[in-house]
């Protein structure tokens, strides 16, 4: 079988089915042979798949017994975060979250079937969402010995521990924009930029509010599927799920008062723009409208044949100007 941190030549999509006991990977298996394993009480399987094909889920329905809306689920993905639980399994949805090399959110679902002596992971979207978990938890064979519900545990904190990041990224890229706006810098960009921010936030919110719940139906005693010992793990991913889901309702609440910053400081950039062009607009009327006067062609208006009329009309003119001018420049205007 292909480890997990290679690209899935098999076809069917199946990438790793091995399984495990005293927290040891003992076997890989082809999944015809896992209902042989599981008559074992000792061992536990653990399957990862990629995008299966709908006869591969169909067949690993038939040897684990699932049930056929969960599979459905599975298999046609575009699920909201949930947990179900059926006779002798759980059913959990996650969504991943990766930032592509060009810095786009780009966002993954894991459905996780959670049985008493098994684990299925049916991955939708980004494979290198889960690149190192499996060797990660081998690496520990004291708690991989809890068997799937320690799994069920470090997949969903594996999860959750990606989301950190791309909110520490998100929340620099509104860093940079708070000093765009404040800096003087007003464009289109910059709302754009906003609210592609805000797209991406509300997608977040979308994968990681509905854990809370989840989190919680986990630490309860009521799910006989998750060992007592378990328990206390999920407490660990409620906190870190808790904080998340924080960052992301302070970081809306930034993004809303920046958006309206930018639009109060757009409207007052207009206004000033608007009150320059009335200043200017003005200042133009005055000698426009005195050279409108003389440009009448009256032959009785006295001051045509006045000798020093000329030199008068372009003094009141010239101090018209510049009286209004000072006016305008005192009052905020120019």
């Amino acid at each position: 079988m292909l480890d997990e941190q290679d690209h899935p030549a098999v076809a069917s999509g199946v990438i790793n089915c091995a399984a495990y006991a005293d927290g040891r990977r003992v076997a890989d298996l082809p999944l015809s042979d896992v209902r042989s394993a599981l008559l074992r009480d000792d061992r536990f399987v653990w399957i990862g798949l990629y995008e299966p094909r709908e006869d591969v889920l169909r067949l690993v329905q038939r040897e684990f017994g699932l049930h056929d809306l969960a599979i459905e689920d599975a298999l046609t993905a575009h699920q909201r975060p949930k947990l179900e639980q059926y006779d002798g399994s759980l059913f959990v949805v996650l969504r991943t979250a990766q930032l592509s090399a060009e810095g786009q959110l780009e966002m993954g679902e894991t459905h996780v079937f959670v049985g008493a002596r098994y684990l299925i992971s049916v991955r939708h979207g980004s494979l290198k969402s889960h690149v190192g978990l499996r060797s990660r938890c081998e690496a520990v064979p004291h708690f991989l010995n809890k068997g799937p519900g320690f799994v069920l545990y470090a997949l969903m904190d594996f999860v959750v521990d990606q989301y950190l990041p791309i909110v520490e990224t998100l929340e620099e890229r509104l860093e940079d924009l708070e000093e765009e706006i404040f800096g003087g810098t007003f464009n289109r960009e910059t709302t754009a930029r906003i609210y592609q921010l805000k797209r991406d936030l509300l997608v977040l919110k979308r994968a990681v509010s509905p854990l809370v719940d989840v989190c919680n139906r986990l630490m309860r005693f009521d799910i006989h599927l998750i060992p007592e010992d378990t328990r206390p793990y999920f407490r660990d991913v409620y906190d870190h799920v808790v904080r998340i889901n924080e960052m992301i309702d302070s970081l809306r609440e930034l993004l809303t008062t920046a958006l309206e910053a930018n639009l109060s400081l757009l409207s007052v950039s207009q206004s000033e723009h608007a009150k320059r062009l009335t200043a200017w607009a003005a200042i133009i009327a005055v000698p426009t409208m005195i050279a409108g006067v003389y440009g009448m062609n009256f032959d009785t208006m006295p001051e045509l044949h006045w000798r020093f009329g000329y030199p008068l009309v372009m003094a009141v003119m010239i101090g018209a100007c510049v009286s209004l001018f000072v006016g305008f420049r005192r009052s905020g205007w120019l």
